[in-house]
C-alpha cells in the first residue's frame, strides 16, 4: 500500500494542472517499512524531454543524483517517481513500463482540461511484463512511524 497525505496529493495533482498540457514529474521522499511505503514529501523537477512533452518526460541522471541526495539529506529513501498524462487515463504507458525500474514506486496523475482527475500507484514486476497496481491510502497526515 501508498500511504500519503492529502497535502502530497494536493501538491502533485497541482504540478499537474500547471505543466498541462506537458506531463510533469517529480521524486517521492519517503520510508519503505516493509509493508507500507509512506510518502513523506515530494520534490518537483523540471521535465527535461525534448520533444513531446505532451506524452513524456526525462529524468536526466544529473536529477536523480540530486534526488538521492535529497533523500539522504533527509533521512528518507528515494521511494520512486510520480508524473502526469494530459488528457489520458493514470495508468502507465508501454513507455513508462519501457523506462521504470522494478523497485520504485509510481503514481500516475490523469489531467483532462487542465484539471487533476484519478491519481493511481503502480510497482513495475520483477519480470518486466508489466505493472501490479497497488492501493493508494490518503490520509490527513502521515506518519512513518505507524
Amino acid at each position: 500500500m501508498i500511504r500519503i497525505s492529502r497535502e502530497v496529493v494536493l501538491r502533485i495533482e497541482k504540478h499537474g494542472e500547471r505543466t498541462y498540457p506537458d506531463e510533469c514529474c517529480g521524486i517521492m521522499l519517503g520510508v519503505n517499512n516493509g509493508v507500507d511505503r509512506i510518502v513523506e514529501e515530494i520534490v518537483e523537477l523540471e521535465n527535461e524531454q525534448n520533444e513531446n512533452r505532451r506524452r513524456r518526460f526525462f529524468v536526466t541522471p544529473k536529477q536523480y543524483l540530486r534526488a538521492e541526495r535529497a533523500a539522504a539529506g533527509r533521512k528518507l529513501e528515494l521511494l520512486g517517481f510520480y508524473h502526469s498524462h494530459p488528457d489520458h487515463p493514470a495508468v502507465p504507458s508501454e513507455f513508462d513500463k519501457d523506462h521504470a525500474l522494478p523497485w520504485f514506486t509510481y503514481i500516475v496523475v490523469s489531467i483532462t482540461n487542465g484539471k487533476a482527475e484519478d491519481m493511481t500507484a503502480w510497482l513495475l514486476l520483477e519480470t518486466r511484463e508489466g505493472f501490479d497496481n497497488k492501493e493508494i491510502m490518503i490520509e490527513e497526515e502521515v506518519d512513518s512511524k505507524r
